[in-house]
């Protein structure tokens, strides 16, 4: 059975925002993460390419 052509795109498809924890993962990576911020609210992120 062969698939149909939407649903293969959307498998490659890249994501544009990333979850929660890898936000925070990328942000103290790039230093702008403290330890007392907050997590609701912190700014969406694109993801490193």
């Amino acid at each position: 059975m062969t698939q149909h052509t939407s649903f293969t795109r959307a498998i490659t498809k890249k994501r544009s925002v990333l979850k929660r924890h890898e936000r925070v993962d990328l942000l103290k990576k790039r230093g702008q993460w403290k330890e007392s911020s907050l997590v609701l609210g912190m700014p969406k992120t694109k993801p490193e390419e």
